[in-house]
C-alpha cells in the first residue's frame, strides 16, 4: 500500500512538473486546479458506485452461500435417515416370502370370487347352453360356452400356479366342468352341419352362415391367446387348441367333393355315354355353385379369406372379376389431353380473377354497414370473404384432385399465386378504407369493428391456406408463394392494428398535449381520461385474434410511454423550486403506475413493467433533493435504458431547472465518455423520440460556448 502510494505520489508529481515547465504556465493553475477537481469527482463517483456494485454483489454471493450451506446440511441430514432407514429395512425384506406367498393365496381365492357365480350355476348354465344350441341360437350358445370355459380356465390355471404337481385338485375341477367339453363337440356338430349345408342355407338364411364364421373366427383367436400363454406359463386349458378354422376348410372341401360324387347316376354298364352325361352335370352344378359363392358365399367371409380369388372361372362372364381400370389404355392421345389442361387452365386463370375481384367489392359493401360484422363461434369479429374465397379453391382443387395428382398440384400453387396477387389488393382496400374514414372520423360508423374483422381475416386466410395445403399437397417444403402470402399477410395485419391505435391517440392528442404543463401541474385529469379512453377501446380490441391483439396491446404500451417522454423532452414546464419538483415526480410517479396497472390488466406483456419504468427513473432525476448526486442518478438511468442520447439528458436537465453549467458539463461529458454502444437487446423507448430542434441548437450553442471559454 505505502509502495502505491509513493508511485502515486512521483507520478503525480511528475505530471505537474510537465504541466509549469513554462512560467507562463503558471497564470493556468486554478484551471488546471479545477479541471483535476472535476475528474477527481467524476472518478470518486465512478468508484462509488462500482464499489456499491461490487458490495452489492458480495451481499449476493454471501446471501446464496449461507442458503447452500444450510441445504447441504438439510440434505446430509435427509440422507442419514435414509440410511437408518434402509439398514432396518433389511430384516423386513426377509420376512416378505410370508407375503408371497399371501399374495398368490389371494390371487387364486380373488379368481375363485370372480367365478363364484358361474362355478354355482354351471348345471343351469349347461342346461340353457344346451337348449340353445337345441334351437340354433348358436352366437348365444358360444357366448355361454365360453363363460363357462374362462370359469374352468381361470381356476385351473390358479391351481397350476399355486402347486402344477397336484393332479387331484385339477381332476377335482375337470370333473365339475366335464360337461363343458360335451357342449362344445355339440356346438361343433352344428357348425359343420350347417356349412355342410352352406349352399343352401346362404339362399335362405345368409346370417346363419356368417354367425358360424364368427363363431369360428372367436375361437381362433382364443386358440392364439392360449397357445401364447403356454409358451410363457406351461399351462393350456383342456381342449385348446380346437383348431376350428382348420376343420372349417376339410368340411367345405368334403362337401364339394360330396356334391360332385353324388352327381354320378349311371354307371358305364347302364349307359355308354354315362361320362359325357357326368360332365355336363357336373359342368352346370360346379357354375351354378359358384355363381352363388360369388354373389350371395362372399359376403358371408372376412375378406382375408380371399373366398373367390381364383384365376379362370370356367372362363364365364358372370364369374369373372371386375375390370381394373389401370390395366386400360388412355381414351384420349396424350397430346390432347395436354391441350385440354392448359386451356382449363387459362380459363380457371381468367374466372378465378374475377371472382375474386367480385368477393373483394362484395366485401368492401359490407365494411361500410351500419350495423357490427358477425363474430365466430368464439366472439371474434370476421366477415364471409376467407369462406368465400376457399369455397372457390376447394371446388376447383377437387375438380384437379379428379384428373391426377400432378395437375392437382398444379393447380394448387396457381390458387396460391393469385392468393398472394388478391392480398396485395386486399392491403390496398384496407389502406384506402382507412384514409377515407380519416376524411370524416364520424363515417363509416363501424370502422373500428371491420377493420378488427379485416384483421381477424388474416388468420383465418393462414388457417385455410394450411388447410388446403394438407389436404391437396404432397410436399411439406415451403415455396416462394407461401413466403411473400405469409408476408403480405402479417403487412395487413400490422396496419390494421396500427390503423387502430391511430383512432385512439387521435382522441388522446388533446389530453397528451397537456401533459408535463402547468396545467398538469397544477391538477389534469389528462392520464385519468387516457386510460378510460384506453381501455374503452380495448374493449373492442379484445375481438382481435391471436397473436395480433397480444402485439396491439404491447404496441400501445409502448405508445403511451413514448408520448409521455416526448412531453417531457419538450420541455413544456421547467420546475422552478425543490416543492415543484417533488409535486411534479410524484405526479409522474403516480400515472406511471396507473399506465402500469391499466396494462397489466389488458395483459401487454413482461415489458410492461420495464416500459412504465422508463417514466418512474425520469421521475427520480426530477425528485433528487441534493444536485450533486444528479450524476449517479444519470448514471443509473442511462444503465438501464441504454438506447437514452446526450440530447435527452440535456432536456431532462432544463426541466430540473436547478443543474448548475458546470454540474451539466460534467455530466454530459462523462455520458460522452462512457456511453456504452446500443446492443439492441431489449426493446428501445428513446430511440425514436427527438428533443426539439430549437432545444438541440440552444444546448449546442451553450456547450460549444463553455468548451471554448475553457480552452482559452
Amino acid at each position: 500500500m505505502e509502495e502505491t502510494s509513493r508511485e502515486a505520489v512521483a507520478t503525480a508529481v511528475q505530471r505537474v512538473a510537465g504541466m509549469l515547465q513554462r512560467s507562463d504556465q503558471l497564470d493556468k493553475v486554478e484551471q488546471y486546479r479545477r479541471r483535476e477537481a472535476r475528474k477527481k469527482a467524476s472518478v470518486e463517483a465512478r468508484l462509488k458506485a462500482a464499489i456499491q456494485s461490487q458490495l452489492d454483489g458480495v451481499r449476493t454471493g454471501l446471501t446464496q452461500l449461507h442458503s447452500a450451506l444450510l441445504d447441504v446440511k438439510d440434505i446430509q441430514s435427509s440422507l442419514a435417515d435414509v440410511s437408518k432407514d434402509w439398514r432396518q429395512s433389511i430384516n423386513t425384506i426377509e420376512n416378505l416370502k410370508d407375503v408371497k406367498d399371501a399374495v398368490v393365496q389371494h390371487s387364486q381365492l380373488a379368481s375363485a370370487v370372480e367365478n363364484l357365480k358361474n362355478i354355482f350355476s354351471v348345471p343351469e348354465i349347461v342346461a340353457e347352453t344346451q337348449q340353445l344350441i337345441e334351437h340354433a341360437e348358436l352366437l348365444q350358445a358360444h357366448r355361454k360356452l365360453i363363460e363357462l370355459e374362462c370359469s374352468r380356465d381361470d381356476l385351473m390355471y390358479e391351481q397350476y400356479r399355486m402347486d402344477s404337481r397336484n393332479t387331484s385338485d385339477m381332476n377335482l375341477i375337470s370333473i365339475y366342468f366335464e360337461d363343458v367339453q360335451g357342449l362344445s363337440d355339440e356346438l361343433a356338430k352344428q357348425l359343420w352341419m350347417v356349412l355342410q349345408r352352406a349352399m343352401v342355407t346362404v339362399r335362405r338364411d345368409p346370417t346363419m352362415v356368417v354367425s358360424v364364421v364368427r363363431i369360428i373366427e372367436r375361437e381362433e383367436k382364443i386358440d392364439r391367446r392360449m397357445v401364447d400363454r403356454k409358451k410363457q406359463t406351461g399351462f393350456i386349458p383342456p381342449g385348446r387348441p380346437k383348431w376350428w378354422k382348420e376343420k372349417m376348410f376339410e368340411v367345405l372341401e368334403g362337401t364339394v367333393s360330396t356334391r360332385i360324387e353324388s352327381t354320378q347316376a349311371v354307371t358305364r354298364e347302364a349307359d355308354k355315354m354315362w361320362l359325357v352325361r357326368l360332365l355336363e352335370i357336373t359342368r352346370k352344378y360346379v357354375l351354378d355353385d359358384l355363381i352363388v359363392v360369388k354373389n350371395l358365399m362372399v359376403q358371408c367371409f372376412p375378406p382375408h379369406y380371399g373366398t373367390f380369388n381364383s384365376v379362370e372361372m370356367m372362363g364365364h362372364p358372370e364369374l369373372h372379376s371386375e375390370c381394373d381400370i389401370n390395366q386400360l389404355e388412355s381414351l384420349l392421345p396424350q397430346d390432347v389431353v395436354d391441350d385440354l389442361l392448359s386451356k382449363y387452365v387459362q380459363t380457371f386463370t381468367s374466372n378465378i380473377t374475377g371472382w375474386l375481384r367480385k368477393a373483394l367489392e362484395t366485401d368492401k359493401k359490407d365494411w361500410q354497414k351500419e350495423t357490427e360484422p358477425e363474430a365466430d363461434q368464439d366472439g371474434y369479429y370476421q366477415t364471409t370473404l376467407p369462406a368465400i374465397v376457399f369455397q372457390m379453391f376447394e371446388q376447383n382443387l377437387q375438380v384437379a384432385a379428379q384428373i391426377d395428382g400432378d395437375f392437382k398440384e398444379q393447380v394448387l400453387k396457381l390458387c396460391l399465386k393469385q392468393m398472394n396477387t388478391f392480398l396485395i389488393r386486399y392491403r390496398e382496400e384496407a389502406v384506402v378504407y382507412k384514409e377515407d374514414h380519416l376524411r370524416d372520423r364520424q363515417l363509416p360508423q363501424c370502422y373500428v369493428q371491420y377493420m378488427i374483422a379485416i384483421i381477424n381475416n388474416c388468420q383465418t386466410f393462414k388457417e385455410s391456406i394450411n388447410s388446403l395445403k394438407r389436404k391437396y399437397s404432397q410436399s411439406s417444403e415451403a415455396t416462394d408463394s407461401d413466403a411473400a402470402i405469409e408476408r403480405t399477410l402479417n403487412e395487413v395485419a400490422k396496419e390494421g392494428c396500427q390503423f387502430l391505435l391511430d383512432e385512439v391517440f387521435l382522441d388522446l392528442d388533446n389530453h397528451l398535449n397537456e401533459l408535463l404543463t402547468r396545467k398538469w401541474l397544477t391538477g389534469s385529469h389528462a392520464v385519468d381520461t387516457i386510460c378510460v379512453t384506453v381501455e374503452d377501446y380495448f374493449n373492442d380490441f379484445k375481438k382481435i385474434k391471436k397473436p395480433f391483439n397480444q402485439e396491439m396491446t404491447s404496441e400501445a404500451l409502448r405508445r403511451v410511454v413514448v408520448e409521455y417522454i416526448k412531453a417531457v423532452m419538450q420541455k413544456r414546464i421547467t420546475f422552478k423550486s425543490a416543492e415543484e419538483r417533488k409535486e411534479g415526480a410524484e405526479r409522474m410517479i403516480k400515472e406511471a403506475n396507473q399506465f402500469m396497472f391499466l396494462f397489466r390488466k389488458l395483459a401487454a406483456g413482461e415489458d410492461t413493467d420495464r416500459l412504465c419504468g422508463a417514466i418512474t427513473a425520469i421521475a427520480e432525476v426530477f425528485k433528487l433533493t441534493d444536485p450533486t448526486l444528479l450524476f449517479l442518478e444519470v448514471t443509473t438511468l442511462v444503465s438501464k435504458y441504454p438506447d437514452i442520447r446526450e440530447e435527452h439528458i440535456q432536456a431532462l436537465l432544463a426541466v430540473r431547472g436547478d443543474a448548475s453549467r458546470e454540474m451539466r458539463q460534467m455530466i454530459i461529458g462523462t455520458f460522452s465518455e462512457n456511453k456504452a454502444s446500443y446492443s439492441g437487446v431489449t426493446q428501445p423507448i428513446f430511440k425514436d423520440i427527438t428533443v426539439p430542434t430549437i432545444t438541440m441548437t440552444t444546448m449546442t450553442t451553450m456547450t460549444s460556448m463553455a468548451t471554448a471559454k475553457l480552452l482559452k
